[in-house]
Parts: C-alpha cells; structure tokens; sequence
C-alpha cells in the first residue's frame, strides 16, 4: 500500500475516529478523573479527595448489596438468554418447518423492538398487588395463597425485575443465534446422524462448536448489559423496597441526581467500567474468539 493510499484511509475513518473519542473516550477519561474529587452539580467548586471516593466503595453496604443483585441478574441472564437462547434457536432452525419457524421467530422477536420503558410500564400492571394480572391468574388456578404484592415483597422484588428483562431479551439473542446455526453446514449433521448421533449429541458435538463465535457474542452482550441494566430496576422498584433491587447504575444515578454527590457516583460509574471490561476480557480469553 503507498502512502496517497495510507493518507486516504486514514482521512476516511478520521470523522469516525475523532467522533468515538468526543462521545465515547474524552467522557470515559474524565469520569475517572472526576471521580477523585468532591464536589456537587451546577458547582464549580471541587475539591480533591483522592482515594476517598473508592475507599468509600468498600465500605457502602448498598455496594455490596448492589454487586450482588448485577451478579445475580447476569447468572440468570446467562441461563435464560445465552443456553436457553441457544436450545430455543437450535429447535426452531432444525426441529421446525420452515413456516412454523419463521412464525415463531417473528412470535419471539417482537419484544425486542419494543421500548424498555415501555415494557417495564407494562409490567407494573402484570405485578400489580391489587387487581395485578399475575395474581388475579394465581387465583384463578386456584393458587391464591401465592398471591403476593410481587414488586413491593424483598423476597419477590428482584425476581419480578429480572423476569421481566428475560422476557424482552431471549428472543433478540435467539435471532442472534438463528443466524449463526443458518451457516452450519448440514453436511455435519447428516455425517453426525451416520456415525448414530441422536438430537442431543449433534447439538452439543456439532451445534455448540459451530456456534462458539456467536455465544461469545452473546455473553458480552448479555453480562455487560447485566452490570449496566438501569430501566428496569428504576421503573419497577426505584431500587426498592428498602434497597433490594438497588443495582449499581440505579444507586449511580441516586447519588449523583438526587444525593447530589457527583463525585461518588463517578467513582461508581469508575467500578461499573472496570467491572465490565475486566469480565469482557476474561470471556474473550476464555472463548479464544477468532483463533480457529
């Protein structure tokens, strides 16, 4: 390649460059250097603390709790959305006829083109405690004893959230995964069948492996969205009762928007970054995603 060549390249992704560094990585760097100071909304007085505000992290006990629940909402995630994405997918691209299948697809599908907020909206009419349509259905099978106010209960509240976010996930993350099992060739699955490959050992043995790429896919999507999820949890339960469903980016928002303490919730912001990347990192050395 000449250089009037190199020169061009550069000039064509300049625009895409100098944009992902304004949006993306000048507020990522700033963040993290606003988050060793002091200091409160729409005042210009800051006052550097150094370590404090991530000292303050270990010793939070809304943190903790905050880990816990994000922790909990990607172990779910990664059973409903990457495995049973994947068994959903694989029985609609191999199982089903090719009507039934696109049907179902789009039957799936169609959640995830609706709003969050709209979802989440929704929902505090299906979790209603008066009048609700999940406890009006529990009595009318005759299990009214598990009637309960769902958002407002600490031992249902964080389900109910993270039910919700499954729900409106699973389908997108199953097309994920339609595409990628369109590419296998069948040819695998008819040498599989040969050597006496029932269902289940051709989809771990040729399903699973064909599709690597796209679980990786998959996982970064799912856990990083897990350790960033904010709609639904503020919609629902505003973190609440108490701090039950509290999450790091819902307590992110209420100390830097309503505790006025900006630069705690910077150092928040800080944890909620490294957190993702570092798990980006292990999933992308684990998966070895490209080598093969």
């Amino acid at each position: 390649m000449n250089t009037r060549a190199r020169t061009f390249n550069v000039l064509y992704i300049a625009p895409a460059l100098a944009l992902i560094g304004l949006f993306v990585y000048y507020p990522l760097v700033s963040n993290v250097g606003y988050s060793f100071f002091r200091f409160s909304a729409g005042s210009g007085d800051m006052q550097f603390v150094g370590l404090e505000n991530f000292t303050r992290l270990f010793t939070d006990p809304v943190i903790a709790t905050a880990l816990g629940n994000n922790t909990l909402y990607a172990v779910v995630s990664i059973v409903f959305q990457v495995i049973g994405g994947l068994v959903v997918a694989a029985w609609l691209t191999h199982l089903l006829g090719p009507r039934m299948g696109s049907f179902l697809r789009s039957v799936y599908f169609i959640p995830a083109v609706i709003s969050m907020t709209v979802i989440a909206l929704l929902f505090t009419f299906v979790f209603d405690a008066r009048g609700g349509l999940l406890n009006a259905f529990l009595e009318l099978i005759g299990l009214s004893g598990l009637q309960t106010a769902w958002l407002a209960n600490v031992d249902t509240a964080m389900g109910a959230v993270i039910s919700v976010s499954q729900w409106q996930s699973v389908g997108y993350v199953c097309m994920l995964y339609v595409v990628a099992l369109q590419q296998i060739p069948v040819e695998l699955y008819e040498a599989a069948s040969l050597d006496g490959a029932g269902r289940v050992r051709q989809f771990w043995h040729v399903t699973v492996p064909q599709a690597k790429e796209m679980i990786f896919v998959a996982m970064i999507l799912t856990v990083s969205g897990a350790f960033t999820v904010f709609n639904e949890p503020y919609i629902l339960t505003r973190g609440g009762p108490g701090n039950t469903t509290q999450v790091l980016a819902t307590y992110m928002y209420n100390q830097g928007f309503f505790q006025n303490q900006m630069g705690y919730a910077s150092a928040i912001a800080t944890l909620i970054f490294v957190i993702t990347l570092v798990l980006s990192v292990i999933q992308l050395v684990s998966f070895r995603s490209g080598k093969d």
